[in-house]
């Protein structure tokens, strides 16, 4: 019995290090496993009835085979080979099914599940396949900015840790980049961790941008196998500063204005449409054919009217790009004679002028006291009401804030000039002496009874208006008086006389003076007499016998207005009174 269990041992021993037979049916079988899962084989075997035990081995590049697990089918129990790269990694089911944790990238293996009987050996292989997904790709080494029409580089994309290794793609704006001669240059390269086996990509971008590529967005990806198949992972976007040469150049005129008159300061601004925009310009002002050095701005103060002109800024290295604008500097000049105050004597001749220099047309206002002239002033004959504060405004409505005054006080001096009148009251209790008065300036009046030089201080005055006014009396004479009125100013004094009769002695009144604006309404009353008898020819006779009336009554009044203050007729009828009265 010893010699056959031996002989028995010594045919499973070489069963198991001989070749193994393969169950029909069974082919290569692939178990795909993530790097760090947990890799389950199970044995793909039919358990057989007078199964002895099971093990599982793998096997070496040179084919020779590790035992790394044993399970019995009498005593249950598991036994695991003494193979440090899986101690306490293993872990043998009772359906034979062997299951390896942590899976590493050394575990890609042929494994075996062996079943061994007394006469047999039985055997199923699997291959493991495992897979690391890759970091997410980064473009590191970004280029602070790129120029165009040269090859430069842009970046690297990275991307770590992966297993199997992966490939690395370049995008413009979504789109894939290739290699394009002088224009796109890609180097790939990869290597491996020696001690995690796994693989790090990098992916070097050159690339000759233009200035299409402003703002436009490179991206890379990684594409990798993983358990369930290829995958692709993206980087973030990057945009990139584009350099370019200027090309152009503008100028501008700062603060913008529709118009720039003088007095005020101009900013000259010289702009380059390149990146970065040039820092220095040269500037040429009119007349000046060599430019001046300055910043991007130049500025010009309180500029006058010869800097009119063109105006032109060009790069320092490229004079032939310039950029040109013209600026006027609007003006405006006033010019009235005479001005300030101005004193002239009524009835003096006054010439006045306000002369206007603009560099375009005008507009010019004449005023007079505040109040708005509808012409200029034009003095043949000077009158008192003449006097006064003229202000000449000229301004250029499109240019704004320019405009120019200048003023004339005009003073209108007079000597003083008396007349008198006289007029009875109704009742015929009183009488009423007036003693009108103009001259300038304002002269002073007062009333003396001649003979007695006594002064008369109840008086009542008018308003000084237009250099005139008048001071009037109410006496009830019981005899003849001679009343003086006497009128004083700077110029001169001037004196005059009236004999008015006893308030007892009828005698015959002298109309008041007709001031301007009554003269004005009779002669309004008059044009509108003369359009009535136009209209209807019986009213016209009516109307006309009125006005004939009219007229021959203010003729009279005309005469006495115009008679003198102490007219011989008067004085012949006063003495004529006072023989009677001696009689």
């Amino acid at each position: 019995m010893e010699s056959k269990r031996a002989s028995s041992c010594r045919l499973l021993f070489c069963l198991l290090i001989s070749a193994a037979v393969l169950r029909p049916g069974l082919g290569w079988y692939t178990v795909n496993s993530a790097y760090g899962d947990t890799i389950i084989m199970p044995c793909r075997l039919d358990v057989p009835q007078n199964l002895m035990f099971g093990k599982w081995k793998y096997e070496k590049p040179d084919g020779s085979p590790v035992f790394i697990a044993f399970r019995s089918s009498t005593k249950k129990s598991v036994q695991y080979d003494d193979v440090p790269e899986y101690k306490d990694r293993l872990s043998l089911s009772e359906n034979y099914t062997l299951s390896i944790s942590n899976a590493r990238i050394s575990d890609e293996k042929r494994f075996v599940c062996m079943l061994v009987t007394e006469d047999n050996v039985f055997e199923a292989p699997t291959i493991v396949k495992v897979f690391k997904q890759p970091s997410k790709p980064e473009i590191v080494s970004k280029a602070l900015f790129l120029e165009t029409e040269q090859l430069k580089k842009l970046g690297d994309c990275i991307s770590e840790d992966s297993y199997p290794d992966g490939n690395i793609t370049w995008y413009r704006n979504g789109k894939v980049l290739h290699p394009l001669e002088g224009a796109v240059v890609i180097i790939f390269k990869k290597e491996m961790d020696p001690v995690t086996q796994l693989y790090t990509m990098t992916s070097t971008l050159e690339y000759k941008t233009t200035k299409a590529d402003i703002q436009m967005p490179f991206t890379c990806s990684v594409t990798y196998y993983g358990p369930s198949g290829q995958k692709t992972v993206y980087s973030d976007q990057a945009v990139f500063d584009i350099y370019y040469p200027t090309e152009q150049v503008t100028i501008q005129v700062l603060p913008p204005k529709n118009a720039i008159k003088e007095g005020d300061n101009i900013t000259l601004k010289c702009l380059g449409n390149g990146n970065p925009p040039p820092e220095e310009f040269l500037f040429y002002l009119p007349g000046q054919p060599e430019g001046i050095r300055s910043s991007n701005t130049f500025t010009l103060t309180d500029v006058r009217r010869n800097a009119t002109g063109d105006y032109k800024c060009s790069l320092l290295d490229k004079k032939s790009m310039i950029a040109s604008t013209t600026i006027t500097v609007h003006y405006l000049d006033l010019s009235l004679n005479p001005s300030g105050e101005v004193t002239r004597q009524i009835g003096d001749a006054l010439p006045v002028s306000c002369t206007i220099s603009a560099s375009r047309n005008a507009t010019v206002v004449w005023m007079k006291d505040n109040i708005r002239l509808r012409s200029s002033p034009s003095f043949s004959s000077l009158h008192y009401q003449d006097a006064g504060n003229y202000v000449c405004e000229t301004a250029l409505q499109e240019v704004e804030g320019l405009k120019k005054r200048e003023s004339l006080t005009l003073i209108v001096e007079g000597k003083p000039q008396i007349k008198m009148t006289k007029k009875t009251d109704p009742s015929g209790l009183s009488k009423t002496i007036i003693c009108h008065v103009e001259g300038f300036p304002k002269p002073a009046i007062q009333w003396t009874i001649t003979g007695s030089g006594s002064v008369i201080n109840q008086t009542e005055e008018s308003p000084y208006i237009n250099g005139r006014y008048y001071s009037k009396i109410i006496i009830s004479p019981e005899e003849n008086v001679t009343l003086t009125c006497t009128a004083e100013n700077q110029l001169e004094r001037t004196v005059n006389s009236l004999n008015v009769s006893a308030i007892s002695i009828p005698e015959h009144d002298e109309a008041d003076e007709i001031s301007d604006e009554n003269r004005e309404k009779v002669n309004d009353q008059a044009k509108l007499i003369v359009g009535i008898v136009v209209g209807l020819l019986l009213a016209a006779l009516v109307a006309g016998v009125v006005y004939w009336l009219y007229m021959k009554k203010s003729k009279t009044a005309s005469k006495h207005v115009n008679k003198d203050l102490g007219n011989m007729e008067e004085n012949k009828k006063l003495e004529e009174n006072n023989h009677k009265t001696e009689a």
